[in-house]
């Protein structure tokens, strides 16, 4: 039987490297597919390895002199233009830079693509999700828009509204910025509020320009923000506005910075809530957007005991063959584990303990109490987009 899921992946994706010490360490990624592996993950998945973007495809949403930038620093880092986010300490330049983040871009497209068209029903790319990236330079980590890239191609292919939703624990605001105006595209980000994380955007009162007011929806959560209050904002925001939005495909990124071991971050999540979060979003590619959806990854900087479980997670999600969270980690990925970073891998695939299952949430439909902040966060986002939707922010 012919693979209904499509995963990007090969060996030359950890060249997306910024330097020893930089915190997005691409051991990640490969950790990750080693993981998927040793589990049986990567059985129910097609895996492909894309090509390099052109110049053309990028600047449908960069412009031609970053792209120019990007090439120059890339061939020679030492002449890399701060002024366009390159050669700094959140994106020190390296040979070679170009061509490495131009493939992630070509991988996203390539899995949009096939979703569109019916090649399969969902892609994978969790080498992807780099949503701070601008129009114009880089920004956290991010040198080329994957997302937005992969979502003009969607919209330039046909897609007459493709929703984006982003579970990272900061602010997509680069995706944000380049869809700001346009109504075709409904842009959903579950961050840590900028009061206390980078970017420092993402308001509830950030609802879109003039054209497509209702179109940006940002729930900004408060440090210390854990499973029960982190999944109570997805689920009591999420579902209703892309359900009314009511899109021809489903875009996520799945960045997985909102861990409690996260070192850049300051939320309290587990893994379990990660993945039942991962469930939430393709249940609702099904429910709403004919189960065409596109999971890409993101942030992540806890690299063994984290990323490679939750994306692990997210691709056997996709691939309709879940790992229970109780599921032993295999020995040999763990003694791969040591021998590669000299530390411990986890034991399991999930964090909490069974008694603790399943993460109680409380329905928005049962009360909420505006002295809790993260109830205070979730009514804010409600108050100021509900109603563009034609939702009650109070019953919906």
């Amino acid at each position: 039987m012919a693979h209904r899921t499509r995963l990007v992946w090969d060996d030359g994706f950890t060249a997306y490297d910024f330097g020893p010490t930089h915190p997005m360490g691409p051991v990640r990624l490969a950790l990750t597919t080693r993981l998927a592996d040793a589990l049986g993950v990567l059985e129910g998945v097609e895996v492909v390895s894309p090509g390099i973007a052109s110049d053309a495809l990028l600047e449908t949403v960069h412009d031609a002199g970053y792209v120019a930038a990007v090439r120059a620093a890339s061939a020679d880092p030492d002449s890399a233009d701060a002024r366009r986010g390159l050669g700094t300490e959140d994106d020190p330049a390296f040979v070679g830079m170009h061509e490495a983040s131009a493939r992630i871009v070509q991988g996203t497209v390539d899995v949009c693509g096939a979703v569109w068209r019916g090649e399969v029903d969902h892609g994978v790319n969790y080498c992807g999700g780099l949503h701070h990236a601008m129009a114009t330079h880089a920004s956290g980590f991010c040198i080329y828009n994957d997302i937005a890239v992969g979502i003009q191609h969607l919209l330039d292919q046909g897609a007459e509204r493709v929703a984006y939703v982003d579970i990272d624990v900061h602010h997509g605001d680069g995706v944000e910025r380049i869809f700001w105006n346009d109504p075709r595209v409904l842009t959903v980000s579950v961050h840590e509020s900028g009061r206390a994380l980078f970017p420092g955007t993402g308001w509830p009162g950030d609802i879109g320009g003039p054209d497509a007011r209702g179109t940006a929806v940002n729930v900004a959560l408060p440090p210390g923000t854990g499973d029960s209050e982190w999944l109570r904002a997805i689920e009591s925001v999420v579902p209703q506005v892309v359900a009314a939005f009511d899109p021809d495909v489903l875009v996520s990124q799945h960045g997985c910075d909102s861990h409690r071991q996260d070192p850049l971050a300051h939320l309290s999540v587990s893994i379990d809530a990660q993945r039942r979060a991962h469930e939430c979003l393709h249940r609702l590619a099904h429910d709403h957007a004919d189960g065409k959806w596109v999971a890409l990854g993101g942030g992540g900087y806890e690299l063994v005991d984290v990323v490679p479980r939750s994306w692990t997670h997210l691709t056997a999600i996709a691939a309709h063959a879940p790992v229970p969270v109780a599921t032993i980690v295999p020995q040999s990925w763990r003694d791969h584990v040591l021998e590669v970073t000299g530390r411990e891998g986890p034991a399991t695939m999930g964090d909490l303990d069974p008694a603790d299952l399943p993460i109680w949430v409380q329905p928005w439909e049962m009360g909420h109490n505006p002295d809790r902040p993260g109830d205070a966060a979730i009514l804010a986002t409600r108050q100021a987009i509900f109603p563009l939707h034609g939702l009650d922010p109070w019953f919906d």
